[in-house]
């Protein structure tokens, strides 16, 4: 199955700091279109220095956005932390295939599972599908980290931290997975880092979840 692709250049409309390094980049939208769940590949006009990040935007908004995390050494998101409107990114894509069918979502509930901004496409998932009977569990270390948790439905939102009390669980995200029930027909998406999804497909897996109904989006 090919991919074809667009390479464009976008303006900065906006970009807000959620913590300290960690922001989301609003961008034109110029009439591209995209499946929630594809990602852009990412890089400053102009450089050689390239990044995927998933779109964190619904479908139905005039622009783009991703959520990104500085990493200090970085090579791409110290400079993406600079950007003021007005600058310009360039983009290749929209790209791949971490996407939801309609037929899915009508017929399973949905179990979204991440860690950090492995959040981001499945943001972008209900800001665009409001009917879907879906769960989102989302790993992090502080509440703080929540990024835009008030796109989800309170009672279908469980925030697991790992170094703080706040959330809904304190602990790691696989713990919460050891403790939690889910339907025999659910499908379970898994964002995040590689060892978050290994151990909770393990998990899951014990728990008599089918293999074939998990999907993974690995972010580092």
């Amino acid at each position: 199955m090919s991919e074809t692709y667009h390479h464009s250049f976008h303006k900065i409309l906006n970009v807000r700091h959620l913590t300290e390094n960690t922001f989301i980049v609003q961008l034109e939208r110029n009439g591209l279109n995209f499946i929630p769940g594809q990602h852009l590949v990412v890089g400053k006009k102009g450089d050689k220095e390239f990044r995927q990040y998933s779109i964190y935007s619904g479908l139905n908004e005039p622009y783009f956005e991703i959520l990104v995390r500085e990493v200090a050494k970085g090579s791409v998101t110290p400079k993406l932390k600079k950007l003021v409107p007005g600058d310009e990114l360039e983009i290749n894509g929209p790209m791949g295939y971490f996407t939801l069918s309609e037929q899915r979502r009508q017929s399973h509930p949905i179990v979204m599972i991440a860690t950090g901004t492995g959040i981001a496409p499945f943001h972008s998932w209900v800001s665009s599908f409001r009917d879907m009977n879906y769960q989102m569990i989302h790993g992090v270390r502080k509440s703080e980290e929540a990024y835009g948790n008030g796109a989800f439905r309170k009672d279908r939102f469980r925030l697991c931290t790992s170094q703080e009390i706040n959330g809904h669980f304190h602990g790691r995200v696989t713990e919460y997975l050891k403790k939690a029930y889910f339907s025999p027909d659910s499908l379970f998406y898994l964002c995040g880092n590689s060892e978050m999804i290994f151990d909770a497909m393990e998990i899951l897996k014990t728990k008599g979840m089918n293999t074939n109904n998990m999907f993974a989006e690995v972010y580092f």
